[in-house]
């Protein structure tokens, strides 16, 4: 005679049986920093493939994210952070600590607005870049780590210019040096979890028509973020660190 099931030993209710046709549940997306450019494009990108979005701007701002909401209700959810405050971080962690995403998608970059040496830029200026550019985003990294699914997906936005290794004309020299620290920061956390089943992604979305990026870039916002989203479908399940650009080709370090 077979044993019983395990529910039925345990005294518990028969589980509900899924129903033939029934739709899965929509995937489930932590978007930080989608106020507008790329960000409010990667929102309104995944709403568009049928996922749940919790998107974040900071302070009061972010009016396209929130029409984007206002047409998509149910679809896309408007959360506030600043994440240079880690007490933000935290608030925004302890309000969302019953939910569960697949993916979480750190999208946050500022640029210096003036070109110069490292040693020509104010020290405050270098504080910002660095704390808006590395910093933080590994601040939330580690705080909202633990609502991401095991086998789901940590992502931060990059750049191609956080690449030692292609640094071959200079320029923009405290920015990318906020990006290639962003790189090593990950790459240690991901040594730190080595073990863990997640996904973790370093974007580089290539050269693209926004206010970072500037009206001479190479791409529009619709020839990269598709691209973006489709390349971070690509990884799930794949584990480990990878360091990408928008058509899933391996930067160098």
């Amino acid at each position: 005679m077979s044993p019983a099931p395990e529910h039925a030993r345990s005294g518990e209710p028969d589980p509900e049986p899924i129903r033939a046709g029934a739709a899965a549940p929509p995937r489930r997306a932590l978007l930080i920093g989608a106020s507008r450019g790329l960000g409010l494009a990667l929102a309104g990108e995944w709403a568009g493939h049928g996922w749940h979005v919790t998107a974040t701007v900071r302070g009061s701002g972010g009016d396209g994210l929130r029409e984007l909401a206002d047409r998509r209700p149910g679809a896309v959810e408007v959360e506030t952070v600043d994440i240079t405050v880690p007490e933000q971080i935290a608030a925004l962690r302890d309000r969302l600590r019953e939910s569960t995403f697949d993916l979480l998608f750190v999208n946050a970059g500022v640029a210096s607005e003036v070109e110069q040496t490292v040693a020509e830029t104010p020290t405050e200026e270098f504080v910002r870049l660095m704390v808006t550019n590395a910093l933080s985003p590994m601040r939330v990294v580690e705080a909202l780590r633990d609502l991401v699914r095991p086998d789901g997906t940590i992502g931060v936005m990059s750049s191609g210019q956080g690449s030692v290794a292609n640094n071959e004309r200079g320029g923009h020299e405290v920015y990318r040096g906020s990006k290639a620290a962003l790189n090593t920061f990950m790459r240690s956390y991901a040594a730190r979890h080595r073990d863990d089943a997640q996904t973790l992604v370093l974007m580089a979305p290539g050269w693209v028509q926004t206010a970072l990026g500037g009206a001479g870039a190479r791409l529009t916002i619709e020839e990269s973020i598709p691209n973006v989203v489709s390349t971070l479908d690509g990884l799930h399940g794949r584990g480990g660190l990878h360091y990408v650009d928008y058509l899933g080709r391996t930067v160098p370090w």
